[in-house]
């Protein structure tokens, strides 16, 4: 989804086509929750990717733009590989976006972290926490959640505590300190990647299929 919107306001009509777009035709299964972590992908697949990510690191939306949709083509939709989304929010307005994707339920949860990711330069622009906060419930409710939704998802501290477990499992299983940071198959890469610089990871083993 790579959009070069000049304006948040002006792109609320195509944001909200996002929000609302059915999802592509692809082999791949849809979204669902494995206990704490956010997956896309067949279960089965011989590729496991997790990746750990803060929805206000732009290096990480970077990523989710460029390479992600590739990467979902070629490996996701093949059943070649699964995604494994986990959060590592490096401030609080990246933890409070991760509970609101999180509140949406796991059947539009990756729909609203794309969106986030893709409009990240737009809702991040604020001089106070208040207003990257007041942008960041207008996405919201142009997904569907209205104040009410928002406001007790923010306060509800199992949502929280569930983003901030993730968070933890990153630092203590992986050592993961900065984002994004990509697992693939027990090994780690830290930093942003190229489709073409996974694809040489990945290749190999997809093969062993």
């Amino acid at each position: 989804m790579k959009r070069h919107i000049s304006t948040f306001f002006g792109a609320f009509a195509l944001i909200a086509l996002a929000f609302s777009a059915p999802p592509a035709a692809a082999q791949a299964p849809g979204p669902r929750a494995e206990g704490l972590d956010m997956v896309i992908g067949a279960a089965d697949a011989p590729i496991t990717m997790i990746e750990y990510a803060s929805l206000t690191c732009p290096h990480c939306a970077n990523l989710q733009i460029e390479t992600m949709p590739k990467l979902k083509a070629a490996y996701i939709d093949t059943g070649k590989m699964k995604l494994v989304f986990r959060d590592f929010p490096l401030d609080r307005i990246a933890l409070n976006a991760a509970m609101i994707a999180r509140c949406a339920g796991p059947e539009r949860y990756f729909t609203f972290i794309d969106v986030f990711f893709a409009q990240q330069s737009n809702w991040i622009k604020g001089t106070t926490a208040d207003q990257i906060m007041g942008n960041l419930r207008r996405l919201a409710r142009t997904g569907g959640m209205n104040d009410a939704a928002i406001d007790a998802c923010l306060a509800n501290t199992e949502v929280q505590n569930a983003v901030l477990q993730q968070s933890m499992k990153g630092e203590s299983e992986h050592k993961v300190s900065a984002t994004p940071t990509l697992v693939i198959n027990g090994t780690v890469f830290r930093g942003e990647a190229t489709f073409e610089e996974l694809d040489k990871v990945l290749k190999p083993l997809a093969a062993k299929r």
